[in-house]
């Protein structure tokens, strides 16, 4: 039986940190090297009551809404065998780029999601430590929609769920030693992959409802193993694809 180990609560300045991340070079708070016009910051409008924003700036940059766990208080991070479950509410403007994604020490990248709304039906699901990858077509995806995912970070496969159905399995997994923090944020595209936001819009923004941390019996198997996959759980030192 799996345990609850992390209930995100967006608010709380103990779980995350707002508006920078070792993801971007620097910190933030740009990356357009990652095709990004996102500029990130820390006011809580555009991220603590669990929508994610972006509003256009005056140079050309948008301000962008992200949130880590890495450097908070707390420093929480998932682990293999943790199971990841969370409520996302699409976002509807061209140009968004919502992601939920784990990162560390320069890669450790799983994303539980990427979606352009350009690609209305259609969910990017990544294992960038042992590149795994599927896009997912669904007719419950749709710009506006609500989606429930679940991904569990298996040792030997990492697993994603769409809806209850379980929607892709990409038997590479990340390893027994892997461990991640979360990143929550809004990217805005900037045209090279997918279109920028039309030239009207000053504000995108999505949803996400839940998220939620479960640890199990998997976990407590893949730490009997010490030492097998150790290097597999490095992740890569590629810059950031997601968020």
């Amino acid at each position: 039986m799996n345990a609850v180990v992390f209930t995100a609560d967006f608010a709380s300045d103990r779980q995350w940190v707002a508006g920078r991340s070792w993801a971007y070079p620097d910190g933030g708070p740009t990356n357009p090297g990652d095709n990004k016009l996102d500029h990130l910051t820390a006011d809580p409008a555009y991220s603590r009551s669990g929508t994610f924003r972006a509003r256009r700036r005056s140079d050309g940059f948008w301000n962008a809404g992200l949130l880590t766990t890495e450097e908070s208080p707390d420093g929480f991070m998932v682990r293999t065998g943790d199971r990841l479950d969370t409520r996302v509410r699409l976002p509807t403007g061209m140009g968004a780029w919502p992601a939920i994604w784990t990162w560390r020490d320069g890669g450790n990248e799983v994303d539980v999601f990427e979606y352009h709304p350009d690609n209305p039906d259609l969910l990017e699901l990544s294992n960038h430590v042992r590149d795994g990858h599927s896009y997912v077509r669904d007719e419950a995806v749709r710009p506006g929609g609500v989606i429930d995912l679940s991904v569990t970070f298996g040792r030997r496969s990492v697993d994603w769920s769409l809806n209850g159905e379980r929607v892709f399995a990409d038997g590479r997994g990340v390893g027994s030693s892997w461990h991640a923090y979360l990143i929550v944020n809004l990217s805005v595209c900037a045209g090279r992959y997918h279109p920028r936001p039309q030239a009207g819009a000053t504000e995108l923004s999505y949803r996400v409802e839940s998220l939620v941390v479960s640890r199990g019996l998997d976990r407590r198997a893949a730490a009997e193993e010490p030492g097998r996959d150790e290097l597999a759980g490095q992740g890569d030192a590629n810059p950031a694809s997601a968020g």
